[in-house]
């Protein structure tokens, strides 16, 4: 089946892309005026548009070469140029060192979306590559950026909006995005059809907390972000050191992890469900009131007998290993 495009439809992620940028540039304007609410928005918004442009052209099947320079170039504005100029502005003493802070971050944006782009071209990358970005992407790098603002617009003035830590911070989340680190996409992520409604339902939950609490739901957010990343990290060592897990769902990753976990830990499976010789308690009636007494199971005499012998457990069956013996 053939699919025909009308040139309305491929020019909607073209557009979704330049409302991108222009929210991206709004929040300069809004940094400005001192609206910093606005402009925090506004870089919010221009994220959410960035997530729905690329996923909106491949539906449509309107991808374009223009369209990717595009979404690059909005990307380096708005989530580089914008979050730079926003804290620069925001901070009322900033110098020469906030300044050479600033241009370090939005040069570091660009190199990272560079970076991106010529890892699309790259086809010697491995099947598990696709559930990795390389670094911390450029949307989250810019809210991330702005997270010293987003606690001050909240809890006032503090050791957060201290100058010279913010000016720390902004250099750490650059060396972040143009650093090797893997960090999860969810761009492959599929729920199972069970998981709908309960993913519905948490989707309620997030959109009520961002209405009511915005700016301390968007803080809370961007924690747990920076918390993914050491997991990010073993699960993207754990896939290269399993080839045999690439092409698997996750269910049966799962597996392929607990089944090696029991063979390093030398564990196997007891033979039998119930052991010979465990003890089980038995209810007697004595004189009207019940007790408990202990009993041997069936197929295991009791060894308090008289003839004073007792019978030798086998190690095979209760599924314990003897020791090998020199």
């Amino acid at each position: 089946m053939v699919r025909v495009t009308t040139p309305g439809v491929r020019l909607l992620p073209n557009a979704i892309t330049v409302l991108a940028l222009c929210a991206g540039l709004s929040a300069v304007q809004f940094a400005l005026t001192h609206n910093y609410g606005m402009a925090i928005a506004s870089i919010g918004i221009a994220a959410v548009l960035d997530s729905l442009d690329g996923r909106i052209a491949r539906l449509l099947d309107a991808t374009s070469k223009m369209g990717a320079e595009l979404d690059s170039l909005s990307d380096g504005i708005s989530f580089g140029v914008a979050p730079a100029l926003v804290l620069y502005v925001w901070q009322p003493g900033a110098d020469k060192t906030g300044w050479v802070a600033s241009l370090i971050f939005a040069v570091c944006m660009i190199l990272r979306l560079a970076r991106f782009n010529t890892l699309l071209d790259d086809t010697e990358q491995p099947p598990y590559a696709n559930e990795f970005f390389v670094g911390v992407p450029a949307p989250a790098g810019g809210l991330l950026a702005m997270l010293p603002l987003i606690v001050t617009m909240h809890f006032g003035t503090g050791w957060w909006s201290s100058e010279y830590l913010t000016w720390a911070w902004m250099v750490a989340i650059a060396a972040l995005s143009i650093s090797r680190i893997p960090t999860l996409s969810l761009k492959t992520a599929k729920a199972p059809p069970k998981a709908i409604a309960p993913l519905l339902v948490i989707v309620g939950i997030l959109a009520a907390a961002i209405i009511q609490f915005p700016l301390v739901a968007l803080a809370i957010a961007l924690i747990l972000y920076l918390a993914h990343i050491p997991y990010s990290v073993y699960r993207h060592r754990w896939l290269a050191a399993h080839p045999e897990a690439w092409a698997v769902p996750p269910r049966e990753r799962r597996a392929i992890r607990r089944a090696r976990s029991a063979r390093r830990l030398g564990l196997r499976p007891p033979l039998r469900r119930r052991v010979a010789g465990a003890m089980r308690a038995v209810r007697l009636p004595r004189n009207g009131v019940e007790h408990m007494r202990t009993s041997r199971s069936p197929g295991r005499e009791n060894t308090q007998n008289g003839d004073g012998h007792a019978r030798r457990r086998s190690w095979r069956r209760i599924g314990i290993r003897p020791r090998n013996r020199d």
